[in-house]
């Protein structure tokens, strides 16, 4: 038991140190030299080191008690900025997702019923294109007995799936990818996925699990890097070397979160086709096969009957 809290407690300090202190210290230090060179200075790395000696000859930090302290306080600090910066990857995480944005204040709510809007049009449209360009090729291949270049098709479907897997519902491509595997779901084998998940998760295999807690994670690493790049973005008022930090981060953030969310997206509907069977046979529904509508009727009304209040469908992405 002794080597077991001795083996975690090493884990939460590592874990500790990579991703709250390390991280907050690279902040603690472009932040010092932010307010150190400022924005007429901003590369003169002499005048940076010059500034460095003299502290470091200062009383407070020649002394054994001076270091401890200095070393105290740093660490403190950057802890305290690594948990700023999770903090607003929670909040980035909830804005991308979007899962329940009819319920944000006011401001936000008008701003993303105006994206889902456009998002809809620049859909509809593009779906259109593709389904012309379906029935051109579908043309082609009835005159000259042969099919047309795919290139063009591929090229239109990829266009539509650029805007939304499915009709938009949510105003951020990342809400939607997850908000379309519940539609894909309902439209396919009639299940209510926020109110199957809790108990499909339980039933699922230990590698299962493990694939989607690894994608989940991947998805808040993105959104926290995300976080970072907002905190490095005021330092660009003292200091403009900020601004290209910043902005590298943001995009990093954006390609991981989108990276990061498509994955946990395939794993969820794979999950949910591929073990919904074993999930009713645990709860007595005698079925055979792939899932299909009358499989999915059957469990909504069994899960329902158990759940006082079961979750609106697409309320909140599942696990």
């Amino acid at each position: 038991m002794g080597g077991f809290l001795s083996a975690l407690g090493q884990k939460l300090a590592e874990r500790w140190l990579t991703l709250l202190v390390l991280p907050g210290a690279l902040f603690l230090a472009t932040a010092t030299t932010a307010r150190t060179l400022g924005q007429a200075h901003a590369l003169d790395y002499v005048r940076l080191t010059g500034r460095i000696t003299h502290w470091a000859q200062a009383p407070a930090a020649t002394t054994f008690g001076g270091q401890i302290v200095l070393l105290g306080a740093v660490l403190a600090a950057s802890a305290a900025a690594g948990l700023a910066a999770q903090g607003l990857g929670t909040l980035v995480q909830r804005i991308t997702l979007a899962a329940g944005w009819y319920t944000w204040p006011r401001l936000l709510r008008q701003w993303a019923h105006a994206r889902v809007a456009r998002r809809r049009a620049r859909w509809t449209a593009a779906q259109q294109r593709y389904r012309q360009q379906l029935d051109a090729d579908a043309r082609t291949l009835a005159r000259d007995g042969h099919r047309a270049d795919p290139a063009r098709r591929r090229a239109a479907h990829q266009a539509l799936q650029r805007i939304s897997a499915e009709e938009p519902d949510r105003p951020t491509w990342s809400g939607d990818r997850i908000h379309a595997v519940t539609i894909r779901l309902d439209r396919d084998h009639h299940l209510d996925l926020p109110l199957l998940w809790p108990h499909l998760w339980l039933t699922l295999p230990e590698t299962t699990r493990t694939e989607i807690t690894a994608a989940e994670q991947a998805l808040t690493r993105a959104a926290t890097l995300a976080g970072w790049a907002i905190l490095y973005t005021p330092l660009t008022v003292w200091w403009w070397p900020s601004a290209p930090l910043a902005a590298a981060l943001a995009l990093t953030a954006r390609h991981h979160l989108r990276s990061a969310t498509d994955t946990c997206a395939q794993l969820l509907e794979a999950a949910a086709r591929l073990h919904t069977t074993a999930l009713a046979a645990q709860l007595g529904i005698d079925h055979t096969g792939p899932p299909d509508p009358a499989l999915g009727d059957a469990l909504t009304r069994q899960l329902r009957t158990c759940t006082p209040n079961p979750p609106a469908s697409g309320s909140a992405p599942p696990r």
